[in-house]
C-alpha cells in the first residue's frame, strides 16, 4: 500500500469519525433542547395558572389593601419563581453545551488532536 493510499484511508476515517461526532452531538442538542421547551412550557403553564388565581383573589378584594396585599405576594411569588427558573434553564443549557461536545470531543480524541479547553 502506498503512502497516498494510507493518507487516503486515514483522511477517510477521520471524515466519518467527524461526521458521526457531528450526527451524535446534533442529536445530544436535540434531545436537550426539547427538554428545556418541556420545561419552559410547564413553566408557562404552571405561571399562567398563577396569575388567574391572583386574578381571581383580586376580583374578591374587599378593600383597597387586601388587593394590595393579594398584588404584592402575587408579585413576589412570581419574581421568585422567575428567578428560579432562570437559574434551572441556565443549568439545563450549561449541561446541553457539555452533553453536545462530548461526541466532538471523543472523536477529536481518537483523531490525536488536543484539547485546549479542557481545564488543567
Amino acid at each position: 500500500m502506498t503512502d497516498g493510499q494510507k493518507f487516503g484511508e486515514e483522511f477517510q476515517r477521520a471524515s466519518k469519525d467527524g461526521f458521526d461526532a457531528s450526527v451524535r452531538s446534533l442529536g445530544e442538542v436535540n434531545k436537550g433542547l426539547q427538554v428545556i421547551a418541556a420545561t419552559v412550557t410547564d413553566y408557562s403553564k404552571k405561571a399562567f395558572e398563577d396569575g388567574t388565581r391572583a386574578f381571581e383573589q383580586l376580583i374578591g378584594a374587599k378593600s383597597f389593601k387586601q388587593a394590595f396585599e393579594i398584588q404584592s405576594q402575587y408579585a413576589k411569588k412570581a419574581f421568585d419563581a422567575y428567578v428560579a427558573q432562570l437559574s434551572k434553564l441556565g443549568e439545563m443549557y450549561v449541561d446541553l453545551a457539555r452533553n453536545a461536545y462530548k461526541p466532538v470531543e471523543q472523536a477529536a480524541a481518537k483523531a490525536g488532536v488536543p484539547n485546549r479547553f479542557r481545564s488543567a
